[in-house]
């Protein structure tokens, strides 16, 4: 039997301030950080050894796994992969959720943040906010930097690299990912094996690591959130 360890970030500037993040490089907000720190105890007193580490290439995330890799005190290397980046919300990025549940409808902003593949409008590439115009993402090939993205379009990239780069690891490792919440949705429909309509209801906090069984044949055996006060429906478990 093997783990699997998937935590969304802690709490970011954006998070706080309701706006649509996707590909924006922000970082953690002060609460975000004490989220990271428990996450890692939460962990911690699981006793499980962590073999492999891998993070998205966004701040917010790879300083969450940099903080529970301090409370855990293992010094490993990690892996970062933009493949793992949170889902780019195209022309909504930067613009506050409230705001555009006035101006939109909120049945239509529901739409845009959980449909399966509906996306919003490219993001232009004069944006200040378009990956393209921030320093991280300069050595990923133009061709592959999304303007905008369903949850489709995140459910591809991010599989594609979880078997390709992942999976064939769990049997023998205990793997820890630290991404966000519409790449570990996109984990959680193929584990879980969740349908479209399954997968739009399916919520992931930030900071409380979700902690996975699996046996050598990649079946779940049992699934839990390790802060119960703050943890989710799973939909399956």
């Amino acid at each position: 039997m093997s783990y699997l360890i998937l935590v969304r970030h802690g709490q970011s500037i954006w998070n706080l301030e309701k706006k649509f993040t996707g590909w924006v490089d922000v970082d953690l907000t002060e609460n975000g950080k004490l989220e990271a720190k428990k996450a890692g105890h939460l962990i911690k007193n699981k006793k499980i050894n962590i073999d492999l580490y891998y993070s998205s290439l966004q701040s917010r995330a790879k300083n969450t796994l940099k903080l529970i890799q301090e409370i855990l005190e293992d010094k490993k290397n990690s892996e970062t992969a933009w493949q793992l980046n949170e889902r780019h919300y195209g022309a909504l990025t930067g613009l506050n959720k409230d705001e555009m549940k006035a101006k939109l409808g909120e049945d239509k902003v529901h739409q845009f943040r959980r449909s399966w593949d509906l996306k919003p409008d490219p993001l232009d590439k004069d944006n200040p906010n378009h990956p393209t115009n921030i320093e991280i993402y300069k050595e990923i090939p133009v061709n592959q930097i999304p303007d905008t993205e369903s949850l489709k379009d995140t459910y591809e990239r991010v599989l594609n690299f979880y078997k390709k780069d992942i999976e064939n690891k769990i049997v023998s490792n205990n793997i820890l990912i630290s991404a966000h919440g519409n790449s570990i949705r996109a984990l959680c429909k193929y584990l879980f094996k969740l349908n479209n309509d399954q997968i739009s209801k399916l919520e992931i906090p930030t900071g409380n690591p979700l902690l996975i069984n699996l046996d050598t044949n990649h079946k779940i055996t049992n699934c839990e959130y390790l802060d119960k006060d703050r943890a989710k429906d799973l939909l399956i478990f």
